[in-house]
């Protein structure tokens, strides 16, 4: 038996989505003030310990990010609504190209601006983890970890109990996003520290890379 399936849901094209979150988180927390893009429990806790010092300042760094991820959400949700049945062009390929126009244009902030290019960034990773939600039929988070570590450790217990080789399989598929993302951070922690600003710009060639995979069509897959 064969079934159809997105090539939004391919782990082929989570890798790329999961290698950009990952990039971009590491570039807004050590180019842009320690603000995280993705990871908004980091940003509530630190947002809380200034608040509660009084440093309302600081504090303001990490709540107008912790917004915005919410306005992206917001966003992504009302887009889908509207466009979902596009014929042109798919309305998560729209929601990409949104991603990298945000991120050209925050390539150019300087470092005056950075409450606002990383409360740019945490919209433009909220609309993507909004969008993307799927990897091979799973739920999963292309943006962050700790979703995918619980349900990924979760599968490899009933597996471990069970022998079912679906649960192995949907194990490695969220340990491999969690390893991708990590790859990405890795990889964009050492390149912001080294090339500074512009080096969100890189997100954008892998966001570009979903995109015109996603402009194939729906490919089949052999079920048993």
């Amino acid at each position: 038996m064969r079934e159809e399936k997105q090539m939004s849901d391919t782990f082929l094209n989570c890798s790329f989505l999961a290698l950009s979150g990952g990039f971009q988180d590491a570039y807004t927390y050590f180019v842009r003030d320690g603000v995280f893009s993705n990871a908004q429990t980091g940003n509530v806790i630190l947002m809380s310990q200034h608040l509660m010092v009084g440093e309302w300042m600081q504090g303001l760094r990490y709540l107008f990010p912790l917004i915005a991820f919410v306005l992206g959400v917001f966003c992504a949700e009302r887009i889908q609504n509207r466009f979902q049945f596009a014929q042109k062009l798919h309305w998560r390929q729209g929601i990409l190209v949104l991603e990298m126009i945000i991120l050209f244009s925050v390539g150019f902030m300087p470092e005056a601006w950075n409450l606002i290019a990383t409360s740019l960034v945490s919209f433009a990773c909220a609309m993507q983890v909004q969008a993307f939600r799927k990897v091979n039929g799973y739920a999963y988070a292309s943006t962050m970890c700790i979703g995918n570590l619980r349900s990924g450790t979760a599968a490899f217990s009933v597996y471990l109990r069970e022998k079912r080789k679906e649960n192995l399989k949907q194990a490695m598929y969220y340990f491999g996003i969690i390893a991708v993302f990590a790859i990405g951070a890795g990889i964009g922690g050492n390149l912001s520290l080294r090339f500074g600003m512009r080096t969100v710009w890189c997100c954008d060639i892998l966001l570009m890379i979903s995109f015109l995979l996603m402009g194939k069509k729906k490919h089949s897959m052999r079920r048993k």
